[in-house]
């Protein structure tokens, strides 16, 4: 590889860990604005595998925030990302595809009718729903960028809460 190539790898790999760290910021903050603008205009999104849809990006971003509207605090740790450039009418780096693993906790938000709200696990900061697994990622070189053409959500585990009513995403 020719030096010129080489640096120009090195941008690629950033602007794409850059698009995979919007992801997981635009999940967990809920800004579902910001989460359809990652993707394609063709792209989907499959959370089936987390007893979820598959569809376009905005059917997916309407599922995603009724299903965790629930969780006041949510943090996707996105992380072992193995980037692999691909082709797309003979040009060199027009596709991507990252494989990650990801780890999920998350919190109810406070029951405010109960009068268990300052109970000891809610003031622990112990998350109450813990999931993991797998991020399959298409991307695709676009004129605004590198942006999501396909997402496929493999869940390995998880870990409910011992507490009624908790089975949210299931």
């Amino acid at each position: 590889m020719t030096q010129r190539v080489e640096l120009a790898t090195v941008m690629d790999r950033l602007a794409v860990d850059d698009l995979i760290t919007d992801y997981a910021g635009a999940v967990d903050d809920g800004d579902w604005d910001g989460y359809r603008r990652l993707f394609a205009p063709d792209g989907r999104a499959d959370y089936r595998s987390a007893g979820g849809i598959e569809g376009d990006a905005g059917e997916v971003a309407g599922w995603l925030a009724e299903s965790l509207g629930p969780f006041s605090a949510r943090q996707h740790l996105i992380v072992n990302r193995r980037v692999r450039f691909g082709l797309l009418e003979r040009d060199t780096g027009d596709t991507a595809r990252v494989r990650a693993d990801y780890v999920n906790p998350m919190r109810f938000a406070a029951d405010t009718t109960s009068a268990d709200t300052a109970s000891a696990d809610t003031a622990s900061g112990v998350p109450d729903f813990l999931c993991g697994g797998r991020y399959d990622f298409a991307l695709l070189r676009t004129a605004e960028g590198w942006r999501l053409r396909e997402v496929v959500v493999q869940e390995k585990w998880r870990r409910l809460p011992d507490r009624p009513g908790a089975g949210v995403i299931d």
